[in-house]
């Protein structure tokens, strides 16, 4: 398991989120609980019901240059969203971590880990699968803990990280509570266009177009918003390749050629996509935290997205949004 260090950098409480519900993802949970407090900044709780972690391999996952999730030597072929590599140890290293993990109808065995001090295995009573509690993330970093945002600000950053994931995901159930507060409730198994319209907007359910198009072994799906329905930034708009959210500037450029007809240039269209394509024909590892991708051809893929687009809006025709929003009629206002 010692063959890569995979170097994911923890900045934020978004940032340890991640990796935390990545790791759920990977191990095959059916359903994930985030808790958070104070914007991740006091406290953060991810808990999956994956295959959990064996006794044996415990300590292991919390040390440096360890992964269980690439496939042979061939870096290119990852299928899962990490590595979980470095990410476990990294936040143990600047947060009080406790790691508590259960196989099937094994024992529960917990791991606490304090600014990267390991206390000894001890039993855990719980269900099978892993919870992860970091605490007092950089507190005892105080030139990275200044550099922290309000609680506010990171709460916000967490969400994003969390609404993103749920997308990518809509087999699998998501719950999401902030300092006591439940934010939503998302079941298994839930329809995609339902899971996109309730992270994004609920309006979106009645004022949305179905992406759909395949082309050369890959396939574009997706939901988007009809040309009156449509927001003052690009905020709303996703992209996931191969189960991965990514932010890719390949989409925001074909969003807007596609909508160029349809709607003014300041004004952005509320959508979710979801390519597949083989996996040699683009590179999830040109960025540490792999929000990034290097599509092997790029121009082959934003006509996708632009084909796929037009071919979705010119089947609706002249249909309107149900409900007209606000800011485009006051496009055609007078002063």
């Amino acid at each position: 398991m010692n063959r890569i260090a995979a170097g994911e950098v923890v900045e934020r409480p978004a940032s340890a989120l991640k990796e935390l519900i990545e790791n759920g993802l990977d191990a095959g949970a059916r359903s994930i609980a985030v808790t958070l407090r104070q914007g991740g900044l006091d406290g953060i709780a991810v808990a999956d019901d994956g295959h959990g972690i064996a006794r044996e391999e415990m300590a292991l996952a919390l040390e440096r240059h360890a992964t269980s999730k690439m496939p042979d030597e061939a870096i290119e072929q990852v299928r899962t969203l990490g590595f979980r590599g470095e990410a476990l140890p990294s936040i143990g290293s600047v947060s009080r971590l406790s790691l508590a993990s259960r196989q099937g109808s094994g024992d529960g065995w917990r791991l606490l880990c304090d600014n990267g001090v390991i206390s000894p295995l001890e039993p855990a009573a719980m269900a099978p699968g892993t919870r992860v509690e970091v605490e007092g993330l950089f507190e005892r970093v105080p030139a990275r803990r200044k550099f922290l945002r309000s609680p506010r600000s990171e709460y916000a950053a967490c969400l994003d990280i969390v609404r993103r994931l749920a997308m990518a995901r809509s087999d699998v159930g998501f719950v999401l509570e902030h300092d006591g507060r439940r934010i939503f409730s998302l079941p298994p198994g839930q329809d995609r266009e339902d899971r996109v319209a309730q992270l994004i907007d609920r309006e979106l359910a009645d004022n949305h177009v179905i992406v759909a198009l395949e082309r050369e072994g890959v396939s574009l799906a997706g939901v988007a918003s009809l040309p009156t329905f449509h927001r003052g930034s690009a905020d709303h708009q996703y992209l996931f390749v191969n189960g991965r959210p990514v932010r890719d500037r390949l989409l925001v450029g074909a969003v807007r050629g596609a909508y160029a007809d349809f709607i003014a240039r300041d004004r952005h269209p509320v959508l979710a996509l979801f390519l597949t394509l083989p996996a040699e024909d683009v590179d999830v590892n040109v960025h540490p935290a792999k929000t990034e991708v290097r599509f092997r051809d790029p121009a082959f893929m934003r006509g996708m997205i632009v084909s796929g687009l037009r071919r979705a809006l010119d089947e609706a025709g002249m249909r309107v949004a149900n409900k007209a929003d606000a800011s485009s009629t006051d496009l055609w206002q007078r002063e």
